[in-house]
């Protein structure tokens, strides 16, 4: 994983998954180095990721108060389990529909989550975290939030985009990538991550992304996207176009085929 301190307050814990034919996919969780130490995420469900090495050579896992899972999908819940075994003090922030999704496949200590709804706030000691429901998402639970203190949205899958390549997709900032290719890459993701976003009024869908605007954070900072600095405005215009996109159609059997034969060795 790749460590990136953004801010005085804000470490990014990098990772990225290659998604053959789209690019390199970032994956972020965050630590937010509040009073109460919060953990935004903890990283992708697949063995040898590094998260917890990752989280402990920024803090002690022991010090972390609450947990902020922006959605239960398993690339947000990798090492889940394992911190709230490390941190044996936190708060798991989630809704009332994640723990049931959650519940399915493990059981969550009750005793430990903390249910927040989109406009509730949390206060973690030198600052509040206002909970929001970002204009696109791909899961029902999804919650982010705004720092007011770092003026960052904690925006979840929203403004994702794959990345050319994996040194591009754990990068500290966007903008080392070229503003069009971002912007073509954030239109790609909000097609395939949230294809109703082609089905909804138009006006309704443009008054979450005015909610954002409203906010006028400074930050945003995505699952699955590099840390964006002074960006928000060209994101929200982005988004506002994603309903007129092209829809993503992804491969058939024919085309997997295809690829699984340039995967074999030759001779």
């Amino acid at each position: 994983m790749h460590i990136n301190r953004i801010r005085r307050d804000i470490t990014v814990l990098g990772d990225e998954l290659e998604v053959p034919g789209i690019g390199h996919l970032p994956v972020n969780a965050y630590v937010l180095h509040a009073a109460e130490p919060v953990v935004v995420d903890t990283g992708l469900s697949l063995p040898g990721r590094g998260f917890m090495d990752a989280l402990g050579s920024v803090l002690d896992p022991a010090d972390v108060e609450w947990i902020w899972l922006t959605h239960p999908d398993r690339d947000h819940t990798g090492a889940l389990f394992d911190l709230l075994d490390a941190a044996p003090r936190a708060r798991l922030i989630t809704t009332f529909a994640g723990i049931g999704i959650m519940s399915c496949a493990r059981p969550v200590p009750m005793d430990r989550v903390y249910l927040l709804n989109p406009g509730q706030s949390l206060d973690v000691g030198d600052r509040t975290l206002t909970a929001l429901r970002p204009p696109l998402f791909d899961n029902p639970s999804t919650v982010g939030f705004y720092d007011d203190r770092s003026e960052a949205c904690f925006s979840s899958d929203c403004f994702g985009a794959p990345m050319e390549t994996a040194e591009l997709a754990t990068a500290n900032d966007v903008g080392y990538s070229a503003p069009g290719a971002v912007r073509a890459a954030q239109h790609l993701w909000a097609t395939v991550d949230s294809p109703w976003v082609h089905l909804v009024d138009e006006t309704k869908f443009l008054r979450t992304v005015a909610a954002v605007r409203a906010l006028d954070p400074r930050w945003i900072l995505s699952t699955h996207l590099p840390p964006a600095d002074g960006r928000t405005a060209e994101f929200l215009d982005m988004l506002a176009e994603a309903p007129k996109s092209d829809p993503f159609i992804g491969p058939d059997q024919a085309a997997l085929e295809q690829m699984l034969a340039g995967f074999e060795p030759v001779g």
